[in-house]
């Protein structure tokens, strides 16, 4: 099995700046691609960025020069840095991996727990 823990969340004044970690752990054979989705009060869970083999990324149109997600494969761990916060970032952040695991080989989508991200004055 793999295992997702956040962490970094926190609260933020607008226009500041945090940085989500996201470490894979277990009987890890192979991650495939590691994302961040975030979901706010009353909101729908969305994709926020991600990145495939440790190169090809995603972001969403709101985020787009301002978030950067990126990985270190030797550590299992992706990371999300987030500059120019607005209080529409306010979100619960989850960690998202597609990754097979020893003995199945298999990929399966795994999630995070979340970590709460608050942007405030």
């Amino acid at each position: 099995q793999v295992q997702l823990v956040e962490s970094g969340g926190g609260l933020v004044q607008p226009g500041g700046s945090l940085r989500l970690s996201c470490a894979a752990s277990g009987s890890i054979f192979s991650i495939r691609s590691m994302g961040w989705y975030r979901q706010a009060p009353g909101k729908q869970r969305e994709l926020v960025a991600d990145i495939t083999a440790g190169v090809s990324t995603k972001y969403t149109d709101s985020v787009k020069g301002r978030f950067t997600i990126s990985s270190d494969n030797a550590k299992n761990t992706a990371y999300l840095q987030m500059n120019s916060l607005k209080p529409d970032d306010t979100a619960v952040y989850y960690c998202n991996a597609v990754a097979s695991a020893i003995p199945n080989y298999r990929f399966l989508e795994v999630w995070g727990q979340g970590t709460l991200v608050t942007v405030s004055s």
